[in-house]
């Protein structure tokens, strides 16, 4: 009897436990490998084998989910015993999905990866792109045009790396995606990790981490050949690329040649002449893998100007100020180059199945130019400059000149572009009379020279649990200088101040320039940092979490070649070599309540050395580090920050809500201008510092995706942030003419940050059938904010020349003088329309694409000028007809377009 009852338990037993079993394919039938298949309730899961098989132990019915990357979730409800063919529906399909995925890459990025220097709103789009996650991907397609910034935050936020090598810049944090702009057909395999969280090659930022993985094998063999035309910042552009595949011996490559070039883009007057190459060649051995790439981008464009509403009134929103016709063609005189090669060596090595070893070596080497004028013996050479607009003639002392600004109008409308002629002839007469020149063209040049190491191990503990560490350390030396491009006319340059008279380099106080010379100023950075990374991270059937901490050590020091006649003790040779030891740490868990409902939150302590360019005061001219003047010392940035995300992952609906929070102390900032009524009645050119800066921002960012049909699915983005400075920071000035000047704290508390749109709101829906897709998203933006000018929001603003408060201060009459301005609500629709047509094994497609359909007039950004930083001077300008120093604006884009041509074979 007892051999009957174990026999008849074991016998229920094994029917109570039976397998779900069954085979996961993809449309064509084809397996789909490690699929991950659970039961959420039951807090089981397993995978798909190589042949796409799977088992599932079940002791009820149970409700059942599949995943697996670029493959909607699958979620049914299955019974012990049941054997299934699970067949997964694609995103789309591959070879569509990438065309998509690369065209709008290349919309974005093309379009604005070099503006971040001219609109003071660097983009963000490039960081996004690779993200599937339908937020992220509407910030980078739909409102990054707006100078949208995720969380209020830049870029020098988010970490880029190739091959696990960082690309963000120490002068400013941000990556320079023109190191690789234009190779869309191999920068496209990227790996994403959104917001705090962080990747398996370093630390990672706040607003997301990128790693762009070039190894040749990774490529889907065949080539590629793409035309583009747009009238956005370039007119045409040419893509020719090839991956080999690898071959039998272990062998692979990819290759990429790029043009990309124009007369004009949008604003007039901006050229665009940029090449691209690229090429990756990889041997995979036993166990192994060496790949080397190597990248080269040399590109050169015309920037576009910020203009006050006056010039915009009368000169419309295309126009640029920084260019004029010279023998028949435009000549733009500001002009960003950029040639910074990369080259790079990459080893990958797998100890055992749970333990990789990746180490890479990496140079970068080259130049970085921005042209602009000087103009020692002439006059200024802008026609925008403030005594050409009729506003000066409409603030005569004696009242309104309105003859005189009705001239200077039809002047500016006549001819209103940089008159080359005029500057040529003043070159020549002063030549003719044995005297240096009026004018020369030149370039403010950063030559960087920087070596990379970094290695990064995984290892898993177990199947749950895995740990990371790496190291990274970096090696750059910057050489800063201005160099002469064109004499225009004249025969040599004195190397001196053409107002104050001092020698800009007492080594040689009577020296010339000419053209490749250098001259003005002329120093070294050296800078050195080396991180080390830890992360543990675990994956169970209820949460995946994980905990990370970094510890950077980062060093700086300045040399200057020049000894600099107004700093003759502080400028020449060698600095205080400074040092910052930062330790930071992050953490994150997700509880999944099912297949479909997930919890996620994520928190981070970050310690940052502050940029390159916020921490010195004036390093073109001296050793002076921020803060030295006025006795304070200048500290590392921290940053708190947490979110908190609901994610829903249903078969034809995924959403995600996501609250967040990021606070910002100790931060600096540096701004140059010329202005008037400093400590009364001087007027200088000065450097304005602003020390213990304090940021809040937080709010809310939502986005969903439903497939309403099979081929139609709408989609959905919002977020709702409140960015705005938490103190009132300190702020002192420095000035060739007076020294130093501190103006105590600028009543900054509560005024907005100037990040673009801080509410965003977009709908709209994407149709795809028979490789056919067309889309139509409508865009609403709302508190755009002007950047506010810490100066006039000082002491200052209200003290006359003798330190006393000005007999006519009004309060009232300042608080509103000095409102922050808001830019007005506006709406933005875009249309894209593409086909893909496969022709035996071969591709052929398009891609169209129209921003800004209905032509929308809107700000995209501004600045207060601090020109005149004293209550009666900017009263004086508020009652004159025309305000002669009014922000200065960034305009939109109105209807632009972009067409992708394209055969993938």
């Amino acid at each position: 009897m007892r051999i009957l009852f174990l026999f008849l338990l074991s016998l229920n037993f094994a029917f109570a436990q039976q397998n779900v079993s069954g085979l996961i394919v993809d449309s064509e039938g084809r397996p789909v490998q490690n699929a991950l298949v659970q039961a959420p309730e039951l807090a089981l899961q397993t995978q798909s084998n190589e042949n796409g098989e799977f088992s599932l132990s079940l002791t009820s019915a149970a409700i059942i989910s599949v995943t697996a990357e670029n493959f909607e979730t699958y979620i049914n409800e299955v019974n012990p015993g049941d054997v299934l063919t699970i067949s997964l529906i694609a995103v789309i399909t591959s070879v569509v999905e990438d065309d998509f995925t690369d065209t709008m890459s290349m919309i974005t990025l093309s379009d604005d990866e070099l503006s971040e220097d001219d609109q003071a709103a660097d983009n963000i789009s490039g960081l996004l792109q690779s993200s599937r996650d339908v937020f992220l991907r509407t910030a980078a397609y739909e409102f990054s045009s707006s100078f949208f910034r995720v969380r209020g935050l830049d870029s020098d936020l988010g970490a880029v790396r190739i091959n696990g090598v960082p690309m963000n810049k120490f002068y400013n944090g941000r990556p320079q995606w023109s190191n690789w702009g234009g190779l869309n057909d191999l920068t496209r395999n990227q790996e994403f990790n959104p917001g705090i969280q962080t990747s398996d090659y370093g630390f990672g930022g706040l607003i997301g981490s990128t790693n762009i993985n070039t190894k040749a094998s990774s490529y889907r063999s065949g080539g590629r050949v793409t035309y583009s035309s747009s009238n956005r910042s370039y007119s045409n552009r040419v893509l020719v690329s090839y991956a080999s595949g690898l071959d039998q011996k272990g062998w692979a490559y990819a290759l990429a040649v790029a043009n990309r070039w124009g007369e004009s883009g949008y604003s007039d007057g901006t050229f665009y002449d940029a090449q691209s190459f690229m090429l990756s060649v990889e041997k995979v051995m036993e166990k192994q893998s060496l790949n080397l790439t190597v990248i080269a981008t040399p590109n050169r464009r015309g920037k576009s100007s910020p203009n006050t509403q006056e010039v915009y009134d009368l000169m419309g929103t295309k126009y640029n100020e920084y260019w004029g016709n010279q023998d028949g063609e435009q000549r733009n005189s500001r002009v960003k180059r950029l040639d910074e090669p990369i080259i790079m060596l990459n080893h990958e090595i797998e100890f055992s199945p749970k333990t990789t070893l990746q180490t890479s070596v990496a140079y970068q080497f080259g130049e970085l130019g921005n042209s602009r004028f000087d103009y020692p013996g002439g006059a200024n050479p802008s026609p925008t400059y403030y005594k050409n607009l009729p506003s000066y003639y409409l603030a005569d002392a004696d009242g309104p000149d309105y003859a005189g600004a009705y001239l200077a109008q039809e002047r500016l409308l006549a001819d209103g572009q940089i008159d080359w002629n005029r500057i040529y002839d003043a070159n020549l007469n002063t030549a003719a009379s044995g005297l240096p020149a009026a004018y020369v063209l030149y370039e403010d040049r950063a030559d960087d020279t920087q070596l990379t190491f970094n290695t990064s191990l995984k290892t898993f503990l177990t199947d749950q649990v895995s740990i990371v560490f790496a190291m990274t350390h970096q090696d750059m030396q910057s050489e800063n200088f201005a160099e002469i491009q064109d004499m225009m006319g004249a025969t040599s340059y004195l190397n001196r101040d053409s107002f104050d008279g001092y020698a800009y380099n007492l080594e040689d106080p009577d020296g010339t320039a000419g053209v490749g010379d250098r001259f003005k100023y002329n120093y070294l950075f050296d800078v050195q940092q080396t991180e080390a990374f830890l992360k543990a991270q675990f994956s169970l059937n209820r949460f995946d979490g994980y905990m990370a901490g970094s510890f950077k050590k980062t060093s700086y020091q300045r040399e200057g070649l020049y000894r600099h006649g107004a700093y003759a003790d502080n400028s020449f040779g060698k600095g205080k070599k400074l040092t910052f030891e930062t330790p930071s740490g992050k953490a994150g868990l997700t509880y999944k309540l099912s297949g479909m409902h997930l919890f996620d939150a994520n928190v981070a302590w970050v310690q940052r050395a502050p940029h390159l360019r916020n921490t010195y005061a004036n390093s073109r001219e001296n050793h002076y580090i921020v803060g030295e003047l006025a006795g304070r010392d200048l500290e590392v940035e921290e940053i708190t920050a947490y979110d908190i995300s609901y994610i829903l992952r249903a078969p034809k609906l995924t959403a995600r809500l996501t609250a967040y929070h990021t606070s910002v102390t100790n931060a600096s900032e540096i701004s140059f201008f010329f202005a008037e009524g400093i400590g009364g009645d001087t007027s200088s050119f000065v450097q304005e510092i602003s020390q213990n800066i304090d940021k809040e921002h937080q709010g809310i960012e939502f986005g969903f995706e439903a497939n309403v049909l099979p081929a139609l699915t709408i989609k959905g983005a919002a977020s709702v942030g409140r960015h705005l400075y938490a103190n009132n920071p300190s702020v002192y000035l420095t000035s060739d003419d007076f020294g130093y000047l501190d103006f105590g704290t600028s009543k900054m508390k509560n005024l907005r940050i100037a990040n673009g749109p801080q509410e965003a709101y977009s709908i709209g829906f994407e149709y795809r059938e028979n490789y056919w897709w067309f889309g139509f998203t409508t865009n609403f933006f709302n508190h755009t904010y002007v950047d506010a000018s810490p100066i006039n929001r000082t002491q200052n603003f209200l003290l006359d020349s003798d330190g006393l408060p000005l007999n006519d201060y009004d309060p009232e009459l300042a608080r509103e003088l000095l409102q922050q301005e808001e830019f007005g609500q506006y709406m933005v629709s875009n249309l894209v329309l593409g086909k893909s047509w496969r022709i035996n094994r071969n591709y052929l497609g398009f891609f169209f694409s129209v921003n800004n359909l209905f032509d929308e007039v809107f700000k995209s950004g501004g600045f207060e000028q601090s020109r005149n930083a004293n209550f009666r001077e900017l009263k004086q300008e508020f009652a004159a007809p025309k305000r002669q120093f009014g922000p200065k604006y960034w305009y939109g884009r109105g209807t632009n377009y972009f067409l992708n041509l394209y055969v993938r074979f």
